[in-house]
């Protein structure tokens, strides 16, 4: 479910994005196991993590983004 709300938001924002499933991907659950997480989503943003959908940090880590990359 929240999987596919971050996946909206991003889309609506046309944010690229490259979704790795880890049911259907065991090197992607070892990766988000490695980096300590047992909960989907975990959404990147350069040097953000955003666990869950949380709309405010997602936008702030974004505008964040786009201010660093100029």
């Amino acid at each position: 479910m929240f999987c596919d709300r971050v996946k909206e938001f991003l889309s609506r924002n046309s944010i690229e994005f490259t979704e790795r499933n880890v049911a259907a991907d065991p090197a992607a659950l070892d990766e988000l196991e490695g980096m300590g997480y047992h909960t989907t989503p975990v959404t990147l943003i350069g040097e953000g993590v955003v666990v869950g959908f949380d709309q405010a940090r997602l936008t702030a880590l974004l505008n964040h983004q786009g201010r660093s990359s100029g």
